[in-house]
């Protein structure tokens, strides 16, 4: 990555710090805490632990979770990172607790838990992280909080595919992912600590809303922020089992999730370097439009190069879509965002929610994910042409 030209100032040190230990929680809450899951689906359905409907229940419980933990957000007043630790002893408990226990129902109660504190982590590391680079004048490393993500997919995608080649019990793998989180997470825990907003010095601070447009601009990111999550999260869940299916035999499929992965710590390095006065919602619309591509790829071209390009299509703006819709709710709210990043954050968990449930029943019934795939990419579509018209009816104002 490219050195900042701020990067000879005293405050270059802090603001990675800040940066890779936001990065870090988020491998943790979000690689870990929710889509590890996804890489040890097909491992728990060849054991016979679950079935696809019953696989479909539990990614809709942490979903569920998420949305709980999001909109709380808007009402917890303790200190944003304290939050965070909170969420990443939470994380790793939790994800202990799916090794050790084995009946389903209280699978879907820790995976429910799991969402919920994976929405607390992603919220106020959002706000803590991207405060304090305001203040330290380092926007250009936000990119590097949400490649976080990215990091734990790609470790959790890696592991799984050994532990699916070595036929290793999915408890033990469980139990592999909480101790390695629990490593991460001793790195950067004293980092997590409280720190009085700074005085603003030179640093330079997008502009915000208008309060007269604040109001409807809030609604409308909510709204169409909910889209991105339902679009991606049918493809995002059973990735590995859509490829296993059209790909029977190959080595592949254990591979697509981890390149989805890397394009996602590509995307959200990428996105960070684009300037700060570039339409948010004009950058979200871009972005939806390139995960309906992803998607579409996989349905027309079910080939290891189709599933291939379609996981780096998905991939690429899937944390940048979270940039820039986090600096759009501190656009709208400034370092009063938290409670904004919670509602958009919990409709986000809402299209998860529904996404499973519609994606699951229809497998099952057809024996195809391709229904389901239509339906993602016509709602990121829609979601797109309402973010264009959005930004450009702005740009017209202006």
């Amino acid at each position: 990555m490219a050195t900042p030209a701020h990067a000879s100032s005293p405050s270059v040190h802090p603001a990675r710090h800040a940066a890779f230990a936001c990065a870090v929680a988020l491998a943790v809450a979000l690689g870990v805490g929710r889509f590890a899951f996804t890489p040890l689906l097909p491992l728990m359905l060849n054991s016979g632990s679950l079935d696809i409907r019953h696989g479909g229940w539990l990614a809709s419980a942490n979903y569920a979770g998420y949305l709980i933990g999001a909109l709380s957000c808007a009402a917890i007043r303790v200190d944003h990172a304290r939050m965070v630790r909170l969420a990443l002893a939470s994380t790793i408990v939790l994800t202990l607790a799916m090794g050790l226990i084995h009946l389903f129902w209280l699978w879907a109660a820790i995976r429910f838990a799991a969402g919920v504190v994976s929405a607390w982590a992603f919220v106020f590391a959002s706000q803590w992280g991207l405060r304090r680079l305001a203040e330290l004048d380092a926007h250009g490393l936000g990119g590097v909080i949400y490649a976080g993500p990215g990091v734990g997919i790609i470790a959790t995608g890696l592991l799984g595919a050994a532990a699916a080649a070595a036929e290793v019990p999915p408890p033990w793998v469980w139990t592999g992912f909480a101790a390695c989180s629990c490593l991460a997470v001793a790195i950067v825990w004293k980092t997590f600590a409280h720190v009085a907003p700074a005085a603003r010095g030179g640093g330079r601070v997008p502009e915000h809303a208008t309060p007269a447009s604040a109001r409807a601009d809030s609604a409308w990111l909510i709204g169409l922020y909910g889209l991105a999550g339902f679009g991606y999260i049918i493809t995002a869940t059973f990735l590995p089992v859509i490829a296993r299916q059209a790909l029977p035999g190959s080595s592949w499929p254990d591979l697509f999730w981890p390149a989805f992965g890397l394009a996602l710590m590509a995307g959200a390095l990428g996105a960070a370097r684009l300037p700060l006065n570039w339409d948010n919602r004009l950058l979200l619309a871009a972005c939806y439009v390139i995960q309906a591509l992803g998607i579409w790829l996989g349905i027309e071209f079910p080939t290891a190069l189709g599933f291939g390009l379609g996981s780096l299509l998905l991939g690429l703006p899937f944390t940048a879509i979270t940039l820039f819709a986090m600096r759009e709710a501190r656009r709208l709210r400034g370092d009063a965002a938290a409670g904004l990043m919670g509602y958009a954050t919990g409709s986000y968990g809402l299209g998860q929610i529904i996404g499973p449930l519609v994606a699951a029943p229809i497998a099952a019934h057809t024996g195809s994910f391709s229904i389901a795939l239509w339906i993602a990419v016509a709602a990121l579509a829609l979601g797109a042409a309402g973010l264009a018209f959005l930004g450009t009816r702005r740009s017209a104002q202006s």
